[in-house]
């Protein structure tokens, strides 16, 4: 796992240029702590930043492969599980390996497939070669969009990397935010490709991308296709099982410690009974951590959207597989710090408004790292299975929009509420919602037969799949890379997520619950608590501390009429929030006072450009 960067510029040589390619690489330093190195020849530069995890003295990047017609040369970040059949299946083609690491498999599968080695990769990546035989950038990233990856075309080239601070680290990237780039920050959607950062985008997920003197172009070598599910009830719940088994098993392979995210769901505790079972066959304990917050448990108020806490059922789990486990339980003055909200924007680049959520998961995160590397995560077995209300809610199921928008307001406050009312209007969220989502289901396909209802249901979990689960991905990604912690998510290997998604919702939910499939697939791993559990998102804290907290850095912040976060947020209503007494401080108002702070702390560090022209 590392971060990566690169400079093509068609009309230069990059040698007289190397100091910048050095100030790109090292923004990435978060993401790789352990080394790095930087290689230029002729129009090509490329930066990197290692965490070391497998072949830890073998791994060393830029990798380059020296050929009669020019260099090959490798950036990679990111992991590919089934490198050990590839690596067999490249020696019998006559390739000789000097390392054991995945990042010379992926070199050498590149020098004998050509682009086409994305399609045989099985894993989480984003990935750079330097072609010097074509005199050709091409870039990959993973089916699922696990891992992050940028680019900013110039005149004369392109610049990349994992995150945009790289990029912008270079003097030719704008810093400049437009009114698209605002509507994309005020909403829940996602738009593949869309970067916020005007000029820039993303490597969309499955994609090659590829750069030489006649330009850029793009083609997908992955897509979720719809197609006719072949199996009954039993037999897709022992697939969905074989599937999970080899997928925890390929990813528990790591040459540094290792652990699990545990919550206590269904989803974390599944993947930790069955890592905890195939670690146990070697006599090695797995280790599991969780976030819990002073009070909660005791002071729990259940609700809508969270009936239970968590540390229960997650003390059940521990128990039942026998983990070495540890709750990482944290403060409201932890939650509040300034700081923290500042490294999390850092992280994100953004001012992504998770709030409490953001700033708890940077702070296990970092605990976690001081005992472990890579750790096993849950995340997206609730977009593969359909774990969340709006899959059960009539109004969210037949909504023509994101169906997570459809009581977002009501849970956690209206993005936009905190705004000035004439930026509003100018940035018309509604028509920029309802155009994203036409364009995102146009090009789901209906299985010959399929009943309205089943159609509809695959529209649900299609828009999962393909944006809300980007969103969550993205903040995992920059929250865990920001502490040098690799978060890997088994429920994203594409076998599991296209064999899923292509079973019928009579499958999925054939009890009436959510989460069906997964939960009988694992039910012989599972405390019976777990296993009768109702789906509860990740936690927020419920302490009106917290709040408090709020109201006073918004208070210091109002006390600085001339902080341009006032050309964005309107005033008063800020200081109306911050002037309630803390029982009357709704979800909404919390939210409009988190997303005023990091409005404020990111136009303080990036000092970006807005134009609303």
């Amino acid at each position: 796992m590392c971060g990566i960067t690169g400079w093509v510029s068609f009309d230069r040589d990059l040698r007289s240029v190397s100091g910048t390619l050095d100030a790109m690489t090292e923004t990435m330093s978060c993401r790789g702590p352990d080394d790095r190195g930087t290689w230029i020849e002729g129009p090509a530069g490329l930066g990197h930043r290692r965490l070391a995890i497998i072949d830890l003295p073998g791994g060393r990047q830029p990798m380059t492969a020296r050929t009669p017609r020019g260099t090959v040369a490798l950036v990679y970040s990111g992991e590919t599980y089934n490198f050990t059949e590839l690596r067999r299946e490249l020696t019998g083609r006559g390739h000789r390996f000097t390392t054991e690491s995945d990042t010379e498999v992926v070199l050498r599968g590149y020098l004998e497939w050509g682009e086409a080695v994305a399609e045989r990769l099985n894993g989480m990546y984003a990935f750079a070669v330097w072609d010097g035989r074509h005199d050709k950038l091409v870039m990959i990233r993973d089916r699922m969009g696990i891992k992050p990856f940028y680019y900013y075309e110039t005149p004369d080239g392109v610049l990349f990397g994992s995150e945009p601070k790289a990029i912008l680290a270079n003097p030719l990237a704008r810093a400049r935010v437009t009114t698209d780039g605002l509507r994309e920050l005020f909403t829940m959607v996602k738009t593949p490709g869309h970067a916020v950062w005007d000029g820039m985008n993303e490597v969309e997920p499955g994609t090659v991308v590829t750069v030489d003197r006649g330009g850029l172009r793009r083609h997908a070598y992955w897509r979720l296709e719809t197609r006719p599910h072949p199996d009954g009830r039993e037999e897709s719940v022992a697939k969905v099982r074989e599937l999970l088994d080899d997928i925890v098993r390929r990813q528990l392979v790591s040459d540094v410690p290792r652990c699990t995210l545990l919550s206590g769901g269904l989803d974390s505790s599944a993947m930790t009974a069955i890592a905890a079972r195939q670690l146990g066959e070697t006599g090695e304990t797995v280790r599991s951590f969780a976030v819990d917050f002073v009070g909660q448990s005791e002071n729990f108020v259940a609700d809508e959207l969270r009936p239970t806490p968590d540390t229960p059922y997650v003390h059940d789990v521990a128990k039942a597989s026998g983990t070495d486990h540890r709750d990482i339980v944290l403060d409201s003055h932890a939650l509040a710090d300034p700081e923290v909200r500042a490294k999390m924007i850092r992280a994100r680049d953004l001012p992504m408004g998770f709030g409490d959520m953001d700033a708890s998961l940077y702070l296990l995160f970092r605990a976690i790292r001081e005992h472990s590397t890579v750790a096993l995560s849950g995340e997206s077995a609730d977009e593969v299975f359909g774990g969340y209300l709006q899959f059960f809610d009539e109004d969210a199921r037949n909504a023509d929009t994101f169906p997570w928008l459809v009581r977002f307001a009501e849970h956690f406050g209206d993005d936009a509420d905190v705004l000035r009312p004439d930026l509003t209007d100018a940035l018309d969220l509604p028509a920029y919602i309802q155009s994203g989502y036409d364009t995102a289901v146009a090009g789901i396909r209906r299985l010959d037969g399929e009943s309205d209802f089943e159609f509809r249901m695959r529209k649900v979990c299609h828009l999962h799949l393909t944006r809300f689960v980007r969103i969550l991905l993205d903040r995992k990604d920059r929250a865990s890379m920001a502490v040098g912690l690799e978060v890997r998510v088994p429920f994203c290997d594409h076998r599991l997520v296209e064999y899923v998604y292509n079973a019928p919702w009579s499958l999925k939910s054939f009890d009436g619950r959510e989460k069906t499939l997964l939960r009988e697939a694992t039910a012989d791993v599972l405390p019976r608590s777990v296993y009768d559990r109702v789906k509860s998102p990740y936690p927020s804290t419920q302490d009106p501390k917290y709040a408090v907290a709020l109201q006073e850095h918004v208070k210091d912040l109002l006390g600085e009429p001339a902080h341009p976060v006032f050309d964005l947020v309107d005033r008063d209503r800020v200081a109306r929030a911050a002037g309630r007494d803390v029982p009357q401080i709704t979800q909404a108002s919390r939210r409009g006072l988190e997303r005023t702070l990091d409005l404020a702390i990111w136009l303080e560090l990036y000092k970006p450009e807005i134009s609303l022209a």
